[in-house]
């Protein structure tokens, strides 16, 4: 926000907001390199973005449209890479990106292994969507199937018998978008192979303890927990992976410093000023939302996300050392006390202001059919 805040003049294509994700990248090769586009123009305001790209059909898989096979997700996500790193070098600061991926597309394995490759995807951050299904397979020591959509064309061309359960599986997926689906949502997808989930849980685990990636989101949890459940479904997250985000979601983000409501720091009589505390986080959730305002993102769509859903980020730092000017031991069941009292009262507070913002400019989201 401050980064960018006020600075019309010297750099008036800039956006106020962090994180964004891009839309769901369909299986075309018009709409990948939209998403191209797309994510040049938000990479140029200053935002960073998350994508999912195991909506990408798997390598080796056949192209009709082309009369060729297909180089796979992986090689894709390398255009992404040079063309943040080309938009970043004439900005002021190096962009950042997500690249989400499904644990149970035919790739992963490729995935879990991509930046073990010198140079490669260093743009970007990973992450693993893993599913309920997965760890239910691993804690079961079941086999794992790698799977990807097959088309409604596909279907009806080649009379495929999607009842086969050796051949086919059923799965949620984040679009229906010429792929065959029952009437329940979930979309029939081809068994490319099977693998022992355990060996994939190793294979992710001894990468992620190796290298630090790829990350791990549990986007079960994510959908169950969000509280747009009804509205969106939540694929991807912004580069650092704290939030996730459903297609063309946005967020800004802001920080309280906790040293601040330290009275008589490092005496006996230290303490923490709660009162000044909860005045604040209210002050600064009314701030944050009016960020929505003079958000500067270049899509219309993801105007439209963030006026509607109004989404923000307010975390607090100084932590260690205002439990420090506490007379507390970091770790001690007094700080852990603490902490947990300070995420509580910020949490009740900026609700508080939430409710009072909802009476003053009405209540988020605002559902598509309401909003002009």
């Amino acid at each position: 926000i401050t980064s960018n805040a006020g600075a019309q003049e010297h750099k008036p294509a800039t956006s106020t907001i962090n994180c964004t994700v891009s839309g769901t990248i369909l299986d075309s090769m018009d709409d990948i390199l939209a998403k191209v586009h797309e994510a040049g123009l938000t990479l140029k305001a200053g935002c960073g973005i998350g994508y999912e790209f195991s909506t990408m059909r798997p390598r080796g898989a056949y192209v009709s449209g082309a009369g060729a096979y297909t180089s796979g997700p992986l090689s894709f996500m390398d255009i992404y890479d040079k063309m943040c790193f080309t938009v970043s070098s004439a900005g002021g600061r190096r962009g950042a990106q997500m690249g989400t991926f499904d644990v149970g597309h035919p790739d992963v394995m490729d995935f879990i292994r991509a930046k073990r490759e010198a140079g490669r995807l260093r743009q970007f951050n990973l992450s693993l969507l893993i599913t309920d299904e997965f760890m239910d397979a691993v804690k079961a020591d079941k086999e794992w199937k790698l799977a990807f959509p097959v088309t409604r064309q596909e279907v009806e061309a080649e009379e495929l018998d999607v009842t086969d359960a050796s051949q086919y599986v059923w799965r949620e997926w984040p679009t229906t978008h010429t792929y065959f689906a029952n009437d329940t949502g979930l979309v029939c997808c081809k068994i490319y192979k099977t693998l022992p989930a355990r060996r994939v849980w190793d294979v992710i685990m001894s990468s992620t303890y190796d290298f630090a990636e790829p990350g791990f989101v549990l986007i079960d949890r994510v959908n169950e927990m969000n509280n747009n459940w009804w509205c969106e479904n939540i694929r991807a997250t912004n580069p650092c992976g704290e939030q996730p985000l459903p297609p063309y979601g946005s967020c800004l983000l802001g920080s309280v410093n906790l040293t601040r409501f330290v009275i008589d720091p490092f005496t006996e009589d230290a303490r923490f000023d709660w009162e000044e505390f909860r005045k604040v986080v209210k002050v600064f959730t009314r701030m944050l939302d009016n960020v929505v305002e003079i958000n500067g993102l270049p899509l219309g769509q993801q105007r439209d996300e963030i006026t509607r859903k109004r989404r923000h980020g307010m975390g607090f730092l100084g932590l260690g050392s205002t439990i420090t000017m506490l007379r507390m031991k970091y770790g001690s069941k007094k700080s852990v006390a603490f902490t947990q009292n300070v995420s509580r009262e910020m949490a009740l507070a900026g609700w508080e202001a939430g409710l009072e913002l909802s009476k003053e400019k009405g209540p988020a989201p605002i559902m598509l059919e309401e909003f002009p």
